[in-house]
């Protein structure tokens, strides 16, 4: 075995029985079942083990059994048991995973029709067939990479030069360094850090973690059976990308410590002319086509506050941590109560003298248990010896965060009052999130009203919680102050009440947990495209673009995580990216092919795909609540969030349609 993190080598069963069984009684949480019986008929042909009364609830998808019985996860075990050991013993073949056989003497049946059948089985209801080509490049089963482009620069345009740059190194920037690779386009990377991670690089806070468990948080073509964690802290997801730049071979494509700064494109010559800033000086270069992939969550945003430059102690912002500045006996103040907030709080409190925190907006918080936990060892030994198992697994956990919550996001049409729910699912999502706060607050009358959100769930970031804050907020050292901060002096915050009245809240350090300035899409670059005209201009303030890729007027320049390509309660940003990255290489192909220069989204496609995307915002909680949210651009307008389907933006990014683009 190698040392690398992608290293996904199936290992020989050598168990004994009792560590077999051992194996799957460890493997804690019965989210692992599921996929489990899937798994075992795709890796032996034996489709007889899909035992109908073994069967999963589909109408239960979101529990962590899926409805299974005591009775029947028992079940389950004993017949993987039986058949791993039988496995071990010769007893049993593993047919190859891309084999298109039902086995156990049945005809052969088309590959598609069978992945439906498992599917079907895996999350207890009929999969819709459109469903199926999306989790086939999802599962990737085989380790195949099912997504990467299907053509070479050599092939369909011999001797043609069509260089790319790509702004950023973090994990957009890795995953279009690869798709171009692969294609045979030439790229070079500018990233204004001095290494590779993006988010995972910048933000190091403790307790820093993802929230999309990473079985699913991580590239389709580049998954691993071995992660540590259920959702992985910080430096687990650095070594990912790290090691995924590193194997990818996109390293020395990079220039790291360069900052692009401006880009114009040229009408007459048909190329970006970029300013980079780096070590020595600005430099400058021209290329056919811009790939942006600098995020949204990287511009830390700072408030306005009245005297906060008076602060004699250290203050900063979370994302740009001072690991210099000893919290140990000091009084902290931290401004803000957001999802890195309810990461780092946490710790901050174990250190401090005193912890003071300043909320403005309460969360809804879903309980995860096993948000901290490491992966249990049995379900490791499944991931290691059982072909397919981590892919089957991945689309079991794939599947149930697909759409999750999106239906309980909806706006009813028949529904006058939206202020605290948007309609019935709404409202029986708020009665389960109150549940849960109830459940942690019974004993503190006093936290309850400070803690419960008055707006509907989704409105704003649903954030992951294992009851680390509750706990957090009910020590005797920690204050939790809702009331609205007036001004900073030197040694204290100050927060006025609705009567007038002040609390002075002593500090030592200031730490800013105001999240980040996500509506002000690629600023403080400068973006001028045909006809001199300014991105930023054009945008003012409120950000569109077509499928968040590409914008009229700026020809052959490509956003990834751009306008309205966020989610709130389904899927995995990697997703989007991926679909994105797949889009871009597609209009990439089709001026290669044309061949053509340049590629310009119409203004009439752009301006009804984005009236769409706007009216499917007005039927979601984020869309009509008045509750602050970082969905929102200055105007009102939700400027981040994707409001449908992740099947419907897969269909929409699988090729793109010439008479969409003015070509040239």
């Amino acid at each position: 075995m190698t040392d690398s993190l992608l290293d996904n080598q199936i290992q020989p069963i050598t168990a004994t029985d009792v560590e077999i069984r051992r194996a799957l009684d460890d493997a804690d949480l019965p989210s692992f079942l599921p996929a489990l019986l899937p798994a075992l008929a795709h890796a032996t042909g034996d489709d007889s083990l899909l035992d109908e009364t073994l069967r999963p609830d589909g109408t239960m998808i979101r529990d962590e059994s899926a409805g299974l019985q005591p009775d029947q996860q028992q079940r389950i075990r004993e017949v993987a048991a039986d058949v791993l050991i039988r496995i071990r013993d010769g007893e049993v073949a593993l047919v190859a995973l891309d084999d298109t056989a039902s086995g156990t003497g049945r005809q052969a049946v088309d590959d598609t029709e069978r992945l439906r059948t498992l599917m079907s089985f895996a999350i207890g209801e009929s999969i819709d067939a459109e469903y199926v080509p999306l989790m086939r490049e999802e599962l990737s089963v085989t380790g195949d990479d099912l997504r990467a482009p299907q053509w070479h620069a050599d092939e369909i345009a011999p001797g043609r030069q069509f260089p790319v740059a790509i702004i950023g190194a973090g994990m957009s920037g890795i995953l279009a360094a690869h798709r171009l690779q692969q294609a045979g386009i030439p790229f070079c990377i500018y990233e204004k850090n001095d290494d590779v991670g993006g988010t995972w690089l910048e933000n190091t806070y403790p307790g820093c973690r993802v929230d999309v468990t990473n079985h699913v948080y991580s590239y389709s073509f580049a998954q691993r059976n071995d992660w540590p964690y259920y959702f992985s802290p910080q430096p687990e997801l650095l070594d990912y990308f790290r090691t995924c730049a590193d194997e990818f071979g996109i390293r020395e494509h990079i220039r790291f410590g360069h900052e692009v700064t401006a880009m114009t494109w040229s009408d007459d010559d048909q190329v970006w002319t970029l300013e980079i800033d780096g070590p020595d000086g600005t430099v400058t270069d021209g290329v056919c086509a811009v790939i942006s992939a600098v995020g949204q969550l990287n511009r830390p945003n700072m408030p306005a506050i009245d005297g906060m430059d008076s602060f004699a102690g250290p203050s900063f912002h979370s994302a740009q941590w001072r690991h210099d500045v000893d919290l140990t006996g000091q009084r902290v103040v931290v401004i803000g109560a957001g999802a890195s907030a309810v990461q780092f709080v946490p710790h901050v409190a174990e250190q401090a003298e005193h912890l003071t925190v300043l909320q403005r907006t309460p969360n809804w918080f879903v309980p995860v248990p096993n948000y901290h936990h490491e992966v249990a060892d049995g379900l490791q030994w499944l991931c290691r010896h059982v072909p397919g198992y981590a892919q089957w697994y991945r689309f079991w956990l794939f599947w149930r965060s697909s759409e999750g919550l999106l239906p309980a996001c909806a706006v009813d049409d028949d529904r006058d009052d939206l202020s605290l729910a948007t309609g019935a699912a709404n409202q029986e999502l708020r009665g389960l999130l109150e549940q849960w706060l109830f459940l942690q607050y019974h004993d503190r009358p006093d936290l309850q009203p400070k803690v419960h959100p008055m707006y509907p769930p989704a409105s704003k970031r649903i954030v992951l919680d294992n009851g680390s804050w509750a706990t957090t907020l009910k020590r005797d050292d920690v204050t939790l102050d809702v009331d609205p901060i007036t001004r900073i002096e030197p040694d204290a915050v100050i927060t006025v009440d609705d009567a007038g009245v002040e609390t002075r809240h002593r500090a030592d350090v200031i730490i800013y947990a105001t999240g980040f300035q996500a509506s002000k899409f690629l600023t403080p670059m400068r973006v001028v495209g045909s006809g001199g005209r300014d991105l930023h201009d054009v945008w003012d303030g409120d950000a569109r673009a077509y499928l968040g890729v590409v914008h009229p007027g700026f020809p052959n320049f490509f956003l990834t995580y751009g306008p309205n390509t966020n989610i709130v309660v389904n899927g995995s940003i990697i997703y989007f990216s991926e679909c994105e990255v797949h889009y871009v290489l597609g209009v990439i192909e089709m001026l290669l092919r044309g061949p053509h220069s340049s590629a310009d989204c119409r203004l009439d496609v752009h301006d009804e795909y984005n009236a769409r995307v706007d009216a499917g915002n007005l039927k979601m909680a984020w869309g009509v609540s008045s509750v602050n949210s970082w969905y929102k651009a200055e105007s009102g307008r939700v400027a981040q969030n994707w409001p449908f389907s992740l099947l419907e933006f897969w269909q929409r990014t699988r090729r793109p349609d010439p008479n969409d683009y003015v070509l040239r």
